[in-house]
């Protein structure tokens, strides 16, 4: 059995607790533009863990209108961080996988860079990622596999001992076209029928240390 030594993380819903800063805003910003959500709590958990600009797409918002919202709603959006908290274990679990010889840890995420290097700044684990790909380093997002892919290689990785790990079903389709494992993490999802399919389902993140 092929061991895993490479561990690519997703960060909203998986390393840091943000649906509660990023979604309610996103309901509030659309219906002051015109586009009320019907199913809030539905439309939320479908639409998180993506690009906002994806988000806003996929809602139906006319591509004239999406930049101007989006700006709107991460404003709104980072006026609540006090909403963020990293879920409980992730700096112990970061820190060992870390500290195994051989290991490598990285980031495929959704955010725009200044978001990423806002969270670096505020969460010191951040220093123990080898490499971190966003949103502005791949033409396709997730769940295309592009982000994945650029991150194994930027690794100098393999797919076949790489695991991916994340909390939407997004992040499932985007690990299994990357042809690496998929971890899911059912102690941040929104939606957790969504990636019941995990290779690795984790209760805690200490449960990747068993992997």
């Amino acid at each position: 059995m092929t061991k895993i030594n490479t561990f690519i993380f997703d960060i909203d819903g998986t390393l840091i607790d943000t649906f509660d800063m990023y979604m309610p805003a996103m309901v509030e910003t659309l219906c002051k533009h015109g586009y009320p959500v019907k199913d809030e709590q539905a439309t939320m958990k479908h639409l998180f863990g993506i690009t906002g600009d994806d988000a806003l797409r996929l809602f139906g918002v006319q591509a004239a209108d999406r930049a101007a919202i989006q700006k709107e709603w991460f404003a709104l959006a980072y006026q609540r961080e006090d909403r963020v908290k990293p879920f409980p274990k992730i700096p112990e679990a970061l820190t060992e996988l870390a500290a195994v010889s051989g290991n490598l840890l990285g980031v495929a995420t959704s955010k725009l860079r200044t978001e990423y290097d806002h969270f670096a700044e505020t969460y010191p684990f951040a220093q123990l990622f080898d490499t971190v790909i966003t949103s502005a380093d791949t033409v396709n997002h997730k769940p295309d596999p592009e982000p994945i892919l650029a991150a194994v290689e930027k690794l100098g990785a393999r797919p076949e001992e790489s695991v991916y790990v994340g909390d939407t079903v997004n992040d499932l389709r985007a690990a299994k076209a990357a042809g690496v494992k998929f971890a899911g993490a059912l102690y941040g999802s929104a939606n957790l029928d969504a990636i019941k399919d995990a290779d690795y389902p984790l209760t805690s993140p200490l449960d990747l240390l068993k992997i």
